[in-house]
């Protein structure tokens, strides 16, 4: 399968843009590439979870985990990228976010592709160790995923926030592709072969919420968790 798509974003330089580098440069569909900043934050601001590749004891790893924006700065939790850090400082890590959108499913297996969203981003990250920078990072990452649960919730003792590992990477060096669209060989001679073609959707969808058993009676759920019940992620 190939990723399809034609769906043109804004030429490197358009706009409010990222620095282009050797590892960001598009040399692959270019036309579904951009490293316009307001793509970026599209792409980051559709999800909360991301996969972060590092070299730990000298092997790479790709870690999925949660992540939150604030500003120019990209703050992910987890503790493998910190054993990394550790080791090389100086360490450049991958972090990837990536949405799929639908199965393209054309009339040849060759032309069959995916309709999908993801941004890459390269540098080298610094652990958190600010009290109050981490605090602060900690709340966009849990509003990331679940706007409203900060307030709710009890907040990090200090202990907690000791024990946490954040770290934060800049939005400087990075790249978006997006591929959407129906099949490519809509007029080519497999056209004439009389075969269905189009695009499965995919969506992910917040279910009904499911009480913790330990709960006792009569605590109902906040709005902000209710209301979540059937919403598409990454639509307000």
């Amino acid at each position: 399968m190939i990723a399809n798509g034609s769906r043109p974003l804004g030429r490197p330089g358009e706009g409010n843009g990222v620095e282009i580098t050797e590892r960001t440069r598009l040399r692959r569909m270019r036309e579904n590439g951009s490293h316009r900043r307001e793509d970026l934050d599209a792409v980051l601001g559709a999800g909360f979870l991301c996969h972060l590749g590092v070299v730990v004891d000298g092997s790479p790893m790709v870690v999925p985990t949660v992540y939150g924006v604030d500003g120019d700065v990209i703050y992910v939790h987890g503790s493998v990228a910190s054993r990394s850090l550790a080791q090389a400082p100086d360490g450049v890590v991958c972090l990837t976010v990536t949405h799929v959108d639908g199965l393209v499913l054309a009339r040849s297996v060759f032309e069959h592709g995916v309709n999908y969203r993801c941004a890459m981003i390269y540098g080298v990250p610094r652990i958190v160790t600010d009290p109050d920078e981490k605090l602060r990072g900690l709340r966009v990452l849990t509003e990331r995923s679940t706007p409203g649960q900060w307030e709710y919730a009890r907040q990090p003792s200090r202990k907690e926030l000791a024990a946490t590992s954040l770290v934060a990477l800049d939005l400087t060096e990075a790249s978006v592709k997006i591929a959407s669209g129906p099949p490519d060989d809509g007029d080519s001679p497999d056209a004439e072969l009389g075969l269905w073609a189009g695009v499965l959707p995919v969506v992910t969808r917040f279910g009904a919420l499911v009480a913790d058993p330990a709960l006792p009676a009569g605590i109902e759920p906040p709005a902000h968790l209710a209301d979540r019940a059937g919403q598409v992620l990454g639509e307000a």
